[in-house]
C-alpha cells in the first residue's frame, strides 16, 4: 500500500530520512504516526527508525542530543525541528515486566518491528509513502482489530504496561481486541502490580479521556484488570454502575472531571488518599477533590455565591456536567449569573490587604487580623460590602470595636 499524499508532519521530516539514506543506511517513519496517517487521525510525534547505529547517526547530523542513546535513540536537531531517530534493535529478556535487560542494535527492519506491541503499531513508511506491513496490520486496521504482534503472551510478559495500552487503544481507536490477544491480556493482568503506578495512571487517564472510553473500560473490566490497579480490587460492580449510570454519549472535558466521577462511583470517602496512591500531583488532587465536593453539595443544595466563589466557575461547571451525565437536573445559566454577580473571584482581588491594615490602621498581625480579613472577604462575596478601600476600612473599624 502507498500513501498518495504524505501528511505535512512527514514531509517536514523527509530531509532527515534522505540524509540517512544518502549516508548509506535505511530509514523509515515507524509506529503510531504511520497508523494515525492511515486512519486520517492527527499525527503527534513522528518517530524515525534506522539501520545506522547511534554513533553513525551522530556523524550524519551536525546537532544531536543523546536522549536515550543506550537504547539507540538520538535526538536530531535539524531545520528548526526535533526528531527522535532510533536504531533498529532487538531486546533481551525483560527483567521487571517493563524493561529489557539489554538491547542489541541490528540492521534489520523486520527484527525491529517484530518487538512492537500491536500489529497496527508495527508499520514502517518510506520516503515515497510506501507502507511496509510485516504482520498483517493493514488487514487489522481495515477491520478495526487490535492484535498483538507475534505470540500475544510473550508481548505482555515482556512489558505488562502493554495491557493498559491495549485498553487505551480500544478506547481511542474504537477497535475490538482480538480473542487471543485479549485472553493473553487477561491472563497477564496480575503483572500490572509490578508496573510503576505513574505509567498505569497515564494509560488509564488516556483511556478515560478517549472518545470511546466506555469500550476501553468495558474491556478492562471484562479482563478483571482493575483488581491489579491501586485501590480498585473487587470494584467490578461499582465500575459497572459507572458505565450504566452515565449517559451513553458523554465525554469527559478534563482528566480531573473523569477521575472525580470515578471516585464518586467507587464510593470513596477519601479522594486525596486514592489519588495519592496513583502518584498524582498535589494540584490534581485538590481540583478533583473540589469537583467531588461540589457534586455532593449539589445533591441537596442549590448553588449560591459562596460556593461559586469558593470552588470557581471552571470546576463548578465540571461538576454540573457530571450531574448532567447522571441524568440529574442542571442549571448552567445560574452558574454564569452568579459568576457575573461576584465582585471578586479571588481574595487577591480585594483592594485592601493585611499590610495596609498594619500600615494605615495600626493593626497587629495575628489571628484577630486574619479573622477580620476573612470577614471582609465573605462580606464582599455576599454583596454586603463594596470592594472599596474606604468602605472596607470602615467595616474593619466596626469589626475591631
Amino acid at each position: 500500500m502507498r500513501l498518495k499524499n504524505l501528511p505535512s508532519e512527514f514531509q517536514e521530516a523527509l530531509p532527515i530520512l534522505e540524509k540517512i539514506k544518502t549516508a548509506g543506511y535505511e530509514a523509515y517513519f515507524v509506529g503510531g504516526s504511520v497508523r494515525d496517517a492511515l486512519l486520517n487521525r492527527p499525527i503527534h510525534d513522528v518517530d524515525i527508525a534506522t539501520s545506522s547505529y547511534p554513533e553513525e547517526t551522530k556523524r550524519i547530523f551536525h546537532r544531536t542530543v543523546d536522549v536515550g542513546i543506550e537504547h539507540g535513540t538520538v535526538l536530531v536537531l535539524e531545520n528548526g525541528g526535533e526528531y527522535e531517530v532510533t536504531t533498529f534493535r532487538t531486546e533481551d529478556v525483560y527483567v521487571d515486566y517493563r524493561r529489557p535487560k539489554s538491547v542489541s542494535f541490528v540492521r534489520s527492519l523486520e527484527e525491529d518491528l517484530k518487538r512492537r506491541d500491536f500489529t497496527v503499531n508495527a508499520f514502517a513508511l518510506d520516503e515515497e509513502g510506501t507502507v511496509i506491513d510485516k504482520f498483517g496490520g493493514l488487514e487489522d486496521l481495515k477491520h478495526h482489530i487490535l492484535r498483538a504482534v507475534g505470540v500475544a503472551a510473550e508481548r505482555f510478559n515482556e512489558d505488562a504496561l502493554r495491557i493498559m495500552r491495549g485498553f487505551r487503544f480500544a478506547a481511542s481507536l474504537d477497535f475490538t481486541i482480538e480473542e487471543e490477544t485479549f485472553k493473553a491480556m487477561t491472563e497477564h493482568a496480575p503483572l500490572l502490580e509490578k508496573i510503576s503506578v505513574e505509567r498505569s495512571f497515564i494509560e488509564f487517564d488516556k483511556l478515560l479521556m478517549a472518545p470511546f472510553w466506555r469500550k476501553g473500560l468495558s474491556a478492562l473490566m471484562t479482563s478483571q484488570a482493575q483488581d491489579y490497579l491501586p485501590h480498585m480490587r473487587h470494584s467490578h460492580g461499582k465500575l459497572q454502575s459507572f458505565l450504566d449510570d452515565t449517559e451513553q454519549s458523554f465525554r469527559f472535558s478534563t482528566s480531573e472531571q473523569a477521575w472525580a466521577l470515578l471516585i464518586i462511583k467507587l464510593g470513596l470517602d477519601n479522594p486525596r488518599a486514592f489519588l495519592k496512591s496513583w502518584k498524582t500531583s498535589s494540584q490534581f488532587q485538590k481540583d478533583v477533590e473540589k469537583i467531588v465536593a461540589i457534586y455532593y453539595f449539589r445533591l441537596t443544595n442549590n448553588l449560591d455565591k459562596p460556593e461559586l466563589y469558593r470552588y470557581g466557575k471552571y470546576l463548578v461547571k465540571q461538576a454540573e456536567e457530571l450531574r448532567q451525565s447522571q441524568g440529574l437536573s442542571v442549571d448552567f445559566t445560574r452558574i454564569d449569573e452568579l459568576d457575573q454577580d461576584l465582585t471578586i473571584h479571588d481574595k487577591h482581588d480585594i483592594v485592601v490587604n493585611g499590610g495596609m491594615l498594619i500600615k494605615e490602621l495600626g493593626m497587629k498581625p495575628g489571628p484577630e487580623m486574619g479573622a477580620i480579613l476573612k470577614a471582609v472577604e465573605e462580606a464582599i462575596v455576599l454583596g454586603n460590602l463594596a470592594n472599596d478601600k474606604a468602605a472596607i476600612f470602615e467595616f474593619v473599624a466596626e469589626q475591631a470595636d
